[in-house]
Parts: structure tokens; sequence; C-alpha cells
């Protein structure tokens, strides 16, 4: 086989949506190349991506849980996003076959909450994990007025935010702080919500009537695509993004990086029906 190819890696693996996001934009585009899932173990990383710098077909790699913090020590360039955010989510060939990293989830974030105005306004983050620090990042340059954190660990959210430049207030994680009043922009940075995991609790849902009336609700959960939290705010009238928003707009940089060109997003409806039927 010839055709070059770019892959995603991780473990677990199979369950990733990122082979028929890229596979579709190639066929659409008619680019004669691949995109694959590949399982790579811990103790396989090295020797992965040594095999991989002496592969001309190889265009690079999206990288996902657990690696995504281990990837720095293993190749050559990091940008400002890696260096904010603390992990890798795409590797690619750079100057002078140079391997490269970025994150790709601030793209993603932020077309995902596009349509919020925040110039002046106060932003929520639930959670201060590895999701919550590209919302860390990308509200960092955004430049709300203020932004609140409703964490179970305040020191872990402090230091994440502060790491991506950003002033916060950490808010317990519990009802009647207020975190929620007047906000104009949720993000769900948790797993809350999640098919199999815990459910969103149900006071963040009661004080989504809080947020200012022209809010947006992001949640970056996207199994099931409908969550709770978005639910909620939909019968509140508050306006919705939702995970898939940000799977794909994420995957839409790393493909131009791959590639060579910009993924055909005036197929995003038709690639959003597949994705979830």
């Amino acid at each position: 086989m010839t055709r070059p190819y770019a892959e995603v890696i991780g473990d677990p693996i199979a369950h990733s949506k990122s082979p028929r996001i890229h596979n579709f934009w190639l066929g659409k585009l008619g680019i004669d190349a691949d995109y694959r899932a590949c399982h790579v173990r811990a103790d396989e990383l090295a020797d992965y991506f040594t095999q991989r710098r002496e592969d001309a077909r190889w265009r690079g790699c999206n990288v996902t849980i657990p690696h995504k913090e281990a990837i720095a020590a293993l190749i050559d360039d990091a940008d400002a996003k890696v260096s904010a955010i603390g992990a890798t989510n795409t590797v690619f060939r750079g100057a002078g076959g140079r391997l490269a990293g970025t994150n790709t989830d601030v793209d993603g974030a932020g077309e995902a909450v596009a349509g919020a105005s925040l110039s002046g306004r106060a932003a929520v983050v639930i959670g201060a994990g590895g999701a919550a620090r590209a919302a860390f990042a990308l509200l960092a340059v955004a430049g709300p007025a203020s932004v609140r954190i409703i964490a179970r660990n305040a020191a872990k959210a402090s230091q994440a935010a502060g790491a991506c430049g950003l002033s916060v207030d950490v808010v317990p994680f519990t009802m009647g702080t207020g975190a929620l009043a007047g906000a104009a922009l949720v993000i769900n940075a948790t797993q809350l919500g999640m098919a199999g995991q815990e459910a969103m609790p149900g006071f963040i849902l009661d004080e989504l009537s809080q947020m200012a009336p022209d809010g947006l609700v992001f949640d970056m959960v996207y199994a099931p695509l409908e969550t709770e939290l978005l639910a909620a705010a939909r019968r509140l009238g508050v306006r919705t993004s939702d995970g898939l928003t940000m799977l794909i707009g994420q995957a839409a940089t790393a493909f131009e990086r791959f590639f060579g060109q910009p993924a055909p997003r005036e197929y995003d409806e038709e690639l959003r029906v597949m994705l979830t039927s």
C-alpha cells in the first residue's frame, strides 16, 4: 500500500469517531489517502513514533486517552496551545520533517461557543480536568469580564486555569453559590451526563434559569448528543451547542495539517447525520 495516511492512536481506540470523520472528508474531496485507528499502549508509544518517523506515507496522528501528556517527550516541537493546556492531541509533520504537536481542542471549543457574546460578561466552566484546560485556553483569549469555575478541587482548578493565563473565581461544587447568575456562557467540561457516567447534578440544571437570557450552554459531551444539561437549557429557551460541534471542529484543524487541504465543511450536516445514525 502506497497511499498516504493519518490515524488516531489511544488505548482503547475502537470507540473513536475520528476515522469516520476524516474518511468522510477524504471521500468528498477525492483525496487518495486513508485515515485509520491504531491501538497503541503506553509501553508501545515510543516505538510507535520511531516507526512512523521512517514511514514516508504517514502524515500524522490524532492522540486520545491516555497519551496526550506523554507525547511531549517524543516529538520535536510543540506550540503555545500545548504549553498552555499541557496536552497534545495532534501530531503532524512540520518543517524539515520534524514532528510538531498542537492541541486542536481549542479550535473545536472555539467553534462551539462562536455564538456567545462575552465582552464585559461572565463565563462559567464546570470542571477542571484535561478537557477544561481547552476551555480555559479559549477563554484566556476570548476575554470575558470574569470566569467562574465550578469544581470539586479548588486548588486543581486554580492551577489549571493559571497555566492557561486565566484569572478565575473557583466556586464550590454545590447548590446556592449563584455561580450561573447572569452568565453569558456555561461550558460543561466534565463527563457528567455522559452515557455510563454520573448524571449532571440537579442543582446545576435548576440554576440554568439564572443565566442571561441570551446566554449559551455548551456541553463537551457528545454521547448522548442531547444531554440533560442541553435539554434543560432548551426548555428555558437558552441557546445550546453540543459536543459534536467541538469534535468536528477540532478534527477539521487536524485534517488540514495532515492532508494539506481544508476540510469540506459545507457537508457538516450530512456528517452529523452519519455520525449519529
